[in-house]
Formats: C-alpha cells, sequence, structure tokens
C-alpha cells in the first residue's frame, strides 16, 4: 500500500433533510478521479483507506456513508437504504464536478458499488472489487445462522450469549430487536457484541486489535444499528437482484477486477465465483492465504496492483 498522506480537503453535503455526509479529497487534485465505497453498512471511511492508491495519479474520494463515521445523525435508520446511499454517490459526482470515475469497494463496498454501477453505468469508468457481498439470503445464513460458526465456535458462543436460546433460530432478527431496544445498555451491549463478531472472523490470523474496535461504544453503535437494519430488510433488493444477467449487462463493458480471500468466512468465495460465472469477462483473483479483511498483506498487495492498472484509463 501507499504511504499514508492527508486529504487537501473535507467537506460536507446534504443529502436529505435528515442526513449530510462527511467527505474528503486526497491525492493529486487533477487526477484520475476515484471513490471509495466502505463496509459494513455503517463502518465508515479509515485514513488508511487512501492508501490503496497511487496519490500521484489519483484524485482519491472517500465519504462516510448515512449514519457512518464523521456523518450525521450516528447510526441513524432513518432514510438509510441501498437505494438512498446509490443516490449519495450520484450527488456526491455531481457536486464535486466530476464527469466519470473509478469505483472501489469491498464486502458491503461492493455490494454498493455493483448497486450503483448497474443503476449508472455511464459515470463508471473501472470497478476494483473485493470480497464479494450481494446481500443474498444464503450469504447471511451462512454468516450470522449457520456456516461460520462451525470454523469461530468460540467466537460464536459469545454472539449467540447476547440472544435468549429460544429466539437463536433467526440471529439477525433477535438482535434487530436488541440493537432498537429503548434501553441504551441493551442497544450498546448489542452492538458490542455483534460487531465482535465480525471483527473476531475478519482475518486468517485473528487480529486482537481488530476485535478491540468493537468495544468503542459510537462505532459498534453505528456499525451493528445499520448492517442489521440494511440485512432484515435484505437490502431492498429482490434475492440475488445483484447477479441477475439483465443488471450484469448493464456494466459488462465496464474493467472489473475483483480480489477474493480464499478463506473469508463473512462473505465466502462462492459469491465471487458466481459473479465470475455470470460475467466471466471480470479478472478475479482468489488468494490463498487470506480471510475477508483488505488489509491482509495479499489482499492489499493485489488491491493495489488493480488500482495501479487503472489509473490510466
Amino acid at each position: 500500500m501507499y504511504p499514508p498522506i492527508e486529504p487537501y480537503e473535507t467537506g460536507k453535503l446534504k443529502v436529505s433533510n435528515i442526513h449530510t455526509l462527511y467527505y474528503e479529497l486526497s491525492g493529486n487534485r487533477e487526477g484520475r478521479p476515484v471513490v471509495f465505497l466502505h463496509g459494513g453498512p455503517g463502518g465508515g471511511c479509515d485514513p488508511k483507506d487512501r492508501s490503496f492508491f497511487d496519490p500521484t495519479k489519483y484524485k482519491i474520494v472517500l465519504f462516510d456513508q448515512r449514519g457512518a463515521g464523521k456523518s450525521t445523525p450516528t447510526a441513524s435508520l432513518e432514510e438509510n437504504t441501498t437505494w438512498d446511499l446509490v443516490k449519495d454517490v450520484e450527488k456526491l459526482r455531481t457536486h464535486l464536478s466530476i464527469e466519470k470515475w473509478h469505483v472501489f469497494g469491498g464486502s458491503w463496498g461492493s455490494t454498493l458499488a455493483l448497486a450503483y454501477a448497474q443503476s449508472h453505468p455511464d459515470r463508471v469508468l473501472s470497478l476494483v472489487l473485493r470480497g464479494i457481498f450481494t446481500l443474498r439470503k444464503s450469504e447471511l445464513n451462512f454468516f450470522y445462522q449457520e456456516g461460520t460458526s462451525h470454523l469461530f465456535p468460540d467466537a460464536w458462543d459469545e454472539y449467540i450469549a447476547q440472544i435468549p436460546e429460544a429466539e437463536r433460530n433467526d440471529m439477525v432478527l433477535a438482535y434487530h430487536a436488541q440493537l432498537n431496544s429503548e434501553d441504551s445498555e441493551t442497544r450498546i451491549r448489542a452492538a458490542k457484541a455483534w460487531s465482535k463478531w465480525e471483527m473476531a472472523t475478519s482475518k486468517l490470523y485473528v487480529d486482537p486489535a481488530h476485535i478491540a474496535r468493537a468495544a468503542e461504544d459510537d462505532w459498534a453503535n453505528a456499525f451493528a444499528r445499520i448492517e442489521n437494519h440494511y440485512f432484515v430488510n435484505d437490502g431492498w433488493m429482490r434475492d440475488g437482484q445483484l447477479l441477475e444477467k439483465q443488471g450484469i449487462d448493464k456494466i459488462r463493458h465496464i474493467p472489473c477486477i475483483v480480489v477474493q480471500g480464499r478463506y473469508d468466512v463473512v462473505c465466502p468465495a462462492r459469491t465471487a465465483y458466481d459473479l465470475k460465472k455470470i460475467w466471466p469477462e471480470i479478472t478475479l483473483h482468489v488468494v490463498p492465504d487470506a480471510g475477508h479483511s483488505s488489509r491482509e498483506p495479499g489482499i492489499a498487495k493485489l488491491l493495489v496492483q488493480a488500482t495501479d492498472s487503472f489509473s490510466d484509463i
């Protein structure tokens, strides 16, 4: 990854009567524009996210999606859907007077990238995607109900301990009730447990620093509440919508590189494979010694190589 850099501009963009987004620009003011779509939903951006791009070649745009990071109001679920976020990406592009841009997204960011590209294919120069996630029921069930639980039984026990045994047949719905409880202590306790489950399973080698982030009240609250809100509502999409031929045909002409960890148990390789089957024109790299995180060495290396390869488009 490239060395750390600071933004040369930061701003706020009001996108509705409720929501105001934080955004920042870094790198080359006259460079090729690229927008970074963070994960979660609700995860927010990190300064290290700027380092996937060559700062001499790219005008790097980062922004926090509704309710996440420095965007306000924090953790808000009102007017917060996939299609609201797609409209926000377009509003930001227009606000910054960018005609077309490269789009980069991992995990939930790959979901939003595919939804945005299929809605506005004429505005996308390239796609760099990681840890493909399309919000199918089978994907959610694997991570939140039965699948990853067999690989991380210790972390799973902590995750289900928050939920009464009688309610464990639908963990996403059970957590939804607690994450929206009127009692703030119940909400924060549930948010930390939900977030810790994902942080504990995101890397091939469990990272204590990664897990520690789940203990931060504000971050965990936004991450868990928004993520769960999207999942309990199926992302406001048909099951498998982003993998339908009619949608893929709209973006088939866009250069696309996908980087997928072989042992990603948050967004398993099945979905990246399914994307490759319906869209054989993409380049799919499967990293043999990586899990889900964009920070894993093999994944980070290939992501940077991908952005380098598109920097002159």
